[in-house]
């Protein structure tokens, strides 16, 4: 536990800085996730009623009160620990596209969690907050990420404790996300996938995945594009991400390969530095699919989710 956040366990007022997050990285199915340097911060302290006052991307639906993620979540973990449901004026700025695979909900979630944690005084370090919001994603890769920053490989033990280990990009690599002008809720990009898999096909993936994290550490561009290949999620979804197969096929020069940014429809966009306009091939793929799109260049996030008074 930091400073900061020992200052917080008896402060009335907190802040909370978190990043998006981008999971899968083509082969790394609920694995592997890296944090993106566009965040979510709240600052809350007690109220006599529930009050949100939200910007940024979508204030409509992050300063609704009622099937508010952030505090369904807040008001569970507090019941399920026993401790009284005190009231919140949030101010909320959110910078995480909504519903594009970019790990808003991880963030959310990891949010109510770190509320929860805080107004209860249950004192819960980062390990435990991990664990619980993992419990409540359902996978821990986005959860992980937003936890500990840059690039994270990720389990559940046979505990059920998260487990996560943080990597550092290589300095020759740079990335941007493709945002399309369209939505896709995770329930159904995860409705597509078969209950089974071949053993041929796994053994493809554990190959590609061990291959990639190992590229995106030492920066082996030689690994590229192989490296992002998968079998496991996106070639099941191509039918729900119009020119996704065009685009994990691409090929060009600085380009080291496309993948879905979690369940979609946003792409992650790998390349070598220098080569930004990459990116306009991705989205001349959507435009001929009749679809608009932006390019967010942007960076890993350094730093995970941060807490001060």
């Amino acid at each position: 536990m930091t400073a900061a956040e020992n200052v917080t366990m008896t402060a009335t007022k907190l802040h909370l800085r978190l990043p998006a997050t981008s999971a899968n990285l083509g082969p790394g199915f609920d694995t592997l996730a890296l944090a993106l340097d566009m965040h979510l911060e709240i600052t809350a302290e007690e109220s006599d009623a529930f009050r949100i006052h939200a910007t940024g991307r979508n204030p409509e639906i992050c300063g609704a009160l009622d099937r508010n993620l952030l505090l369904d979540v807040y008001r569970k973990t507090l019941a399920a620990n026993q401790r009284e449901v005190k009231p919140l004026a949030l101010e909320v700025n959110n910078q995480i596209p909504l519903g594009m695979g970019c790990g808003s909900s991880a963030a959310v979630r990891l949010a109510g969690v770190a509320l929860a944690a805080h107004f209860g005084s249950l004192e819960w370090d980062r390990d435990r907050i991990l664990s619980e919001a993992t419990r409540l994603e359902g996978h821990p890769d986005n959860v992980a990420a937003c936890v500990l920053g840059s690039i994270v490989a990720s389990a559940i033990d046979a505990g059920g404790v998260a487990r996560a280990v943080r990597v550092e990009l290589a300095a020759n690599y740079r990335l941007a996300v493709v945002v399309p002008d369209f939505i896709l809720p995770t329930s159904e990009a995860r409705r597509v996938l078969p209950d089974h898999y071949s053993r041929q096909d796994v053994i493809f993936n554990v190959q590609r995945s061990a291959l990639l994290i190992a590229a995106l550490a030492t920066g082996t561009t030689s690994a590229f594009p192989a490296a992002f290949e998968d079998r496991l999620h996106q070639p099941y979804r191509y039918a729900l991400v119009p020119g996704l197969e065009e685009m994990v096929r691409l090929r060009a020069p600085g380009l080291l390969g496309c993948a879905l940014s979690g369940a979609g429809p946003a792409i992650l966009v790998f390349y070598e530095k220098g080569c930004e306009q990459v990116c306009d091939l991705v989205r001349q793929i959507f435009a001929l699919h009749e679809h608009q799109s932006e390019a967010l260049w942007i960076r890993i996030a350094e730093h995970g989710y941060e807490l001060s008074a």
